[in-house]
């Protein structure tokens, strides 16, 4: 009877070691965009002030206002389809943890106005584009100064 007691202690122990590890997956952030700025690990929201949006790294969404709400799309709304993430500053929000950045639009459009170039950033990936239904990678060691067009193809 003592043994039985003892094995069960134990795999009560087990059982509960395991859904510990389960929650501390499900906690985990999201991962940055390969656009976003290298060295911010810990973040939650980028303010993209050309777009006046937010981009939320844990959700993978953009925050914007329209039709009179802010919206969260996995994509920034038609009229900025070709807006360059790569190339557009991000405002990393350092200290601001919770659920609705956008509470402080008012501070942010004003101290991050549209063309706002704070210290210069790398990207965390490089930006990918097709020519003829090949990839390249802009600015890449392989790629640089080829253009994708050759008189030997």
């Amino acid at each position: 009877m003592k043994n039985l007691k003892s094995i069960l202690i134990a795999l009560l122990f087990l059982i509960a070691g395991q859904s510990q590890a389960q929650v501390a997956v499900n906690v985990n952030i999201g991962t940055p965009p390969a656009w976003g700025p290298v060295g911010y690990s810990n973040v939650d929201y980028y303010y993209l002030p050309d777009v006046e949006a937010y981009y939320d790294i844990r959700a993978s969404q953009f925050i914007y206002f329209g039709n009179g709400k802010w919206n969260r799309n996995k994509y920034l709304p038609g009229s900025y389809r070709n807006y360059d993430l790569y190339n557009g500053y991000k405002v990393v929000l350092n200290d601001y943890h919770g659920k609705s950045p956008y509470t402080y639009f008012k501070t942010h459009k004003v101290k991050y106005y549209k063309g706002y170039k704070g210290k210069p950033q790398k990207t965390i990936g490089t930006k990918n584009f097709k020519h003829r239904g090949k990839s390249y990678k802009k600015n890449s060691k392989d790629n640089k100064g080829k253009s994708g067009h050759s008189k030997n193809k």
